[in-house]
């Protein structure tokens, strides 16, 4: 199916050209991807990737052609660029995937001018690695060839996961988009424990990594619970007991629930904001 397809992007930052990475090693050709960026030092960072690809500063004249549209650009200048582009993507009313953040696809629909195939996605930072979770939504327009499509290129950066209701997107914002940063922190405070205890910095930061990366691999690749995982290693009266008691008297769970419906309120409050027409 990709194999004729032109896909087209509009932004060439981090995101993007993770994503171009991971079609590339996934069997796309260079000529089949077009980027367009006005930033001057984007081409030699593009064509580090693979020298084939188009790479074009003309926002209007990249997408002339294309099968597929990835707007990837800061949401702050998203209704400019969907203004921009909306009587050429009428003509042929490409598929619209969207990464930029917290912007309904009502919203991207009305800026490009209506009745637009158009998936949401919410790719978190570790797609800079291939090691992404993404949430999809796709509005009523798109085709499920075109769903099938959008879900091809987003594995290309890690799994993929499809919610129906489009407002479930601040969910997975909220416990994937956000997510990262969690688990950064856990092992920011685990590295500063292990160095309260007496390990020198970069054991206790080595070891806090290496942990949280077996940690994931082992539930990835066991395909259990995490909480039987978790039971599995506590020992009845051994040292994870005692730790996991200290967390549960914190009420860790509580504080975990709190958080991520914050991080929902705040991406339902930026939609809001951002889906304002200027």
């Amino acid at each position: 199916m990709t194999k004729s397809k032109a896909l087209t992007f509009i932004g060439g930052g981090n995101m993007a050209r993770s994503l171009i990475g991971g079609l590339l090693n996934n069997g796309w050709l260079a000529y089949q991807i077009t980027v367009s960026d006005p930033d001057p030092e984007q081409p030699s960072r593009l064509y580090a990737l693979d020298s084939g690809l188009n790479v074009t500063a003309d926002n209007i004249a990249a997408v002339a052609n294309a099968d597929v549209v990835v707007l990837a650009v800061k949401p702050q200048i998203l209704q400019t660029v969907c203004r921009e582009l909306a009587t050429t993507l009428q003509v042929n009313k490409p598929l619209v995937i969207s990464i930029a953040a917290g912007i309904r696809s009502v919203d991207i629909d009305r800026w490009l001018g209506g009745h637009m195939p158009i998936v949401r996605s919410m790719p978190n930072t570790p797609a800079l690695v291939q090691s992404g979770a993404t949430g999809l939504f796709a509005n009523a327009t798109v085709t499920p060839e075109q769903r099938e499509l959008a879900e091809t290129l987003l594995r290309a950066v890690g799994v993929t996961v499809w919610v129906e209701q489009e407002d479930l997107l601040d969910a997975v914002t909220a416990l994937s988009g956000s997510g990262p940063a969690y688990f950064f922190l856990i092992m920011e405070a685990l590295q500063a424990a292990g160095e309260s205890l007496g390990l020198r910095r970069e054991i206790a930061k080595l070891l806090s990594i290496e942990t949280a990366f077996g940690a994931a691999k082992l539930a990835l690749e066991s395909g259990e619970d995490p909480a039987m995982l978790r039971a599995r290693v506590t020992s009845k009266g051994g040292t994870t007991e005692r730790a996991l008691e200290v967390l549960e008297a914190a009420d860790i769970r509580k504080t975990f629930a709190e958080a991520l419906a914050a991080a929902a309120h705040r991406a339902q409050t930026l939609a809001n904001e951002l889906g304002t027409d200027q």
